[in-house]
């Protein structure tokens, strides 16, 4: 988990997160120098399962995530954000749901705010195995993944870290880049999650400028590259 000023929410999440861990997983909560108590709450929830690490400096969203990942040593590695509620049977219906494959993405109930036009896209697993669809879709935009509805087996996150060099967004659709193109990711039609809109999110709820987005499309197109070239490799070696 990625946090910054999220005193608001973020113990219902780590509480509804810690329901579905067992006694040797781990809740990595990496603060990006929340200036709202955030830290404090984690701490303050005295449960030996989180390992909560304090950033030195602030590095924005993409950098959190990237460290946190980074510090993961479980088998299987759920990302979350700190604002919404993970639904009762989601690692278990997750993690069977990607069945020898090594990534799994489900669809989220979003709810508390306005849905913007992201928000009404849903996977459909008849499309999982289109790789070359599911790629094209992300460089273009129709096909969206939910960082917060993702899961992985470690040997996919060797190819995941560290993120490009040139990344400031996006991370999620990064990731599920590297499962398209290993032709190893899973799209559940359920929803795992209750994805909590406000005007805090980081997924814009309206149409970007035209200029974001040309930028946002040159790098999802150098992410396939790069996606190919770790992939090629990881089968290498």
């Amino acid at each position: 988990m990625a946090a910054y000023n999220g005193a608001r929410h973020i113990e219902e999440q780590v509480a509804s997160i810690l329901a579905e861990l067992g006694a040797d997983d781990e809740l990595i909560v990496v603060d990006d120098c929340s200036t709202d108590g955030t830290p404090d709450i984690v701490a303050a929830m005295g449960d030996s399962r989180i390992r909560l690490i304090k950033a030195a400096q602030n590095r924005g969203y993409v950098r959190t995530f990237e460290n946190a990942l980074s510090e993961a040593r479980g088998h299987f590695v759920f990302l979350s954000d700190q604002d919404d509620v993970w639904l009762p049977g989601r690692v278990e219906l997750m993690i069977a749901a990607m069945d020898g494959k090594s990534m799994v993405v489900s669809n989220c109930k979003h709810v508390d705010g306005p849905l913007g036009s992201f928000h009404e896209i849903r996977l459909r697993s008849k499309d999982e195995d289109h790789t070359v669809r599911n790629i094209l879709g992300i460089v273009v935009g129709y096909r969206l993944h939910w960082g917060c509805a993702m899961a992985m087996r470690r040997e996919l996150l060797e190819q995941v870290l560290p993120f490009p060099s040139y990344m400031n967004e996006s991370h999620d659709q990064w990731i599920a880049t590297v499962g398209n193109v290993n032709r190893s990711i899973v799209y559940l039609e359920e929803d795992t999650i209750l994805h909590r809109l406000h005007g805090g999110n980081l997924t814009p709820l309206g149409i970007r400028s035209v200029s974001k987005i040309v930028r946002a499309r040159v790098a999802f197109v150098r992410n396939v590259i790069e996606a190919v070239i770790r992939a090629r490799k990881a089968r290498v070696a």
